[in-house]
């Protein structure tokens, strides 16, 4: 299987990009472009090698998947580039190969999303590949049933995976009737419901001019892209069916769920309610997250957890931003006489998080951090086009990159303290482990009321 195109959609850090040379950071200037067509793109230029990266999206994902055949969009994704128009497959993927363009997608949870990179001497063509695995895709017998043979095989190891098997059973539990618990590359027999019909609807249904977000990066201006959108984009449905996830609240809350496997090492999962991106106290909570669990080794998690006690070799939270279903999470490996030590440690930290908050000192060195080291991982035209479509998903505005290290600065002390507060909560946390953990018991979880 191809790999997926992955969208960070939470970090962006900097008004500083370095793109191929460490040495030359430069003030980004984003052109919002709109082609003949009425297609919209955001563009920033960088004449100083040869290269277009472009990642696209439209609504929509695995969220849209028909009940029994689960798994549809992640088919479709991993089979529209498997032969388009009057080439099979071989001779697609050749026509890629010769000339250096690199297509792929991708079905996440809430987007159908693309990543197209090329030359620019063969960006014509390029654009004219994606143009046709979008309105002409093959689904030929042969390549269909290769990857779903692919998926099918993932799907069984996964079975035998004690990290997926903690992360599907959090998901079944929290999300038991919303499509947030569906799983995004479907189940065995959903599988193979799906027929190529299904697959020629979806791309009928969900692929389509209004959509669709575009965000372009590299050696092209306004006046080119405008024109290869339209090339891109001509002919794909001028509407997609209409699109809404309901709001998704978990049905349970605290409690510890123990998934009987004969490992050394379990697999700790440790999930509550979070916070939405949209929330005004978002940055704060970002911040303060950071200094929990966020911060690798600067972390109070990895300090208390690894450093001082050698409980895992690693450990961490993190803010999951799912558009219905924000959550605050945190995970851990450790040996099973150890878990139970583990999880308590964590608990107290997250717990101490809450009553007292940062010190003044932490949060510093947080805003230091966060504001400065971004730059460093931002290195080619693909990571940036990345943020430029994270922002525009995200409704961050075109102005983000010069404002995003001042909603960071601006962030008091008492902001820090008061978020922290209102974030964490132990006794709310839902804690699923997958092995066999010396000294702890499951505990049923409460269900939460409407």
């Amino acid at each position: 299987m191809k790999p997926p195109v992955k969208f960070g959609i939470t970090s962006v850090l900097s008004i500083l990009l370095i793109f191929h040379n460490l040495s030359s950071a430069f003030a980004v200037d984003i052109t919002e472009v709109t082609s003949p067509g009425g297609i919209k793109a955001w563009l920033i230029e960088d004449h100083s090698n040869p290269i277009i990266s472009m990642k696209f999206a439209f609504t929509g994902g695995s969220s849209v998947d028909p009940d029994g055949k689960e798994g549809l969009a992640n088919l479709v994704a991993a089979t529209i580039d498997e032969g388009a128009g009057d080439l099979d497959s071989q001779a697609f993927q050749a026509k890629l190969n010769d000339s250096s363009i690199s297509l792929g997608f991708d079905a996440g949870r809430e987007f159908f999303s693309g990543e197209l990179v090329t030359l620019k001497k063969h960006m014509a063509e390029a654009f004219g590949l994606l143009n046709l695995s979008l309105t002409a895709p093959r689904f030929d017998s042969e390549p269909v049933e290769r990857i779903r043979t692919q998926i099918s095989l993932v799907l069984k190891q996964r079975q035998d995976d004690p990290g997926y098997k903690a992360q599907s059973t959090l998901r079944d539990l929290y999300y038991p009737s919303h499509v947030y618990g569906r799983p995004n590359d479907g189940t065995l027999d959903s599988l193979q419901n799906i027929a190529v019909s299904d697959m020629k609807k979806y791309l009928r249904e969900n692929i389509a001019r209004d959509n669709i977000t575009v965000a372009v990066v590299g050696d092209i201006d306004a006046v080119e892209l405008g024109q290869l959108l339209d090339q891109a984009f001509e002919g794909i449905a001028l509407r997609a069916k209409p699109f809404w996830i309901p709001g998704a609240r978990p049905a349970i809350t605290g409690g510890t769920v123990i998934l009987d496997e004969d490992i050394p090492q379990s697999e700790v999962l440790m999930t509550q309610v979070g916070i939405s991106r949209d929330d005004p106290d978002y940055y704060a909570a970002f911040i303060v997250n950071h200094i929990l669990g966020g911060g690798s080794f600067s972390s109070r998690l990895y300090q208390e957890v690894r450093e001082k006690r050698g409980l895992a070799y690693s450990v961490g939270s993190y803010l999951s931003l799912l558009d219905q279903a924000p959550l605050l999470m945190a995970s851990v490996a450790t040996q099973n006489e150890r878990v139970a030590e583990t999880i308590r440690i964590m608990k107290e930290q997250w717990s101490l998080m809450a009553e007292e908050g940062p010190s003044e000192q932490e949060l510093s060195d947080a805003k230091t951090y966060l504001t400065g080291s971004f730059p460093l991982s931002f290195t080619s035209t693909g990571r940036v086009a990345n943020i430029l479509l994270a922002m525009q998903l995200n409704d961050l505005g075109i102005d983000y990159l010069d404002q995003r290290n001042k909603y960071l600065e601006v962030v008091s002390l008492a902001d820090a303290k008061r978020v922290a507060k209102k974030l964490f909560d132990a006794d709310a946390l839902t804690v699923v482990i997958a092995g066999r953990p010396v000294g702890i018991e499951e505990e049923a979880p409460l269900p939460v009321t409407p």
